[in-house]
């Protein structure tokens, strides 16, 4: 796991965030989950990284690489 890695996970307090692998806070809070993904993954994109998207649960159920698009 890349450690610029985003990941989509269930805020506590409520909504959905978007958080940098190995950090303790979150870069931002969304309302729904749909827009969470959004943001990580232009994040991703940008960053040549890697999204993980958790569910309530906190499992993975989908991750998405943008590592290759650096090789391009």
């Amino acid at each position: 796991m890349n450690s610029k890695s985003q990941h989509i996970v269930k805020n506590p307090s409520g909504g959905w965030a978007v958080k940098r692998s190995g950090s303790s806070r979150v870069t931002k809070v969304y309302l729904n989950k749909k827009e969470a993904i959004e943001r990580g993954r232009a994040i991703a994109k940008n960053q040549k990284s890697e999204l993980y998207i958790h569910g309530v649960d906190g499992k993975v159920l989908e991750k998405d690489s943008y590592i290759m698009d650096a090789e391009k």
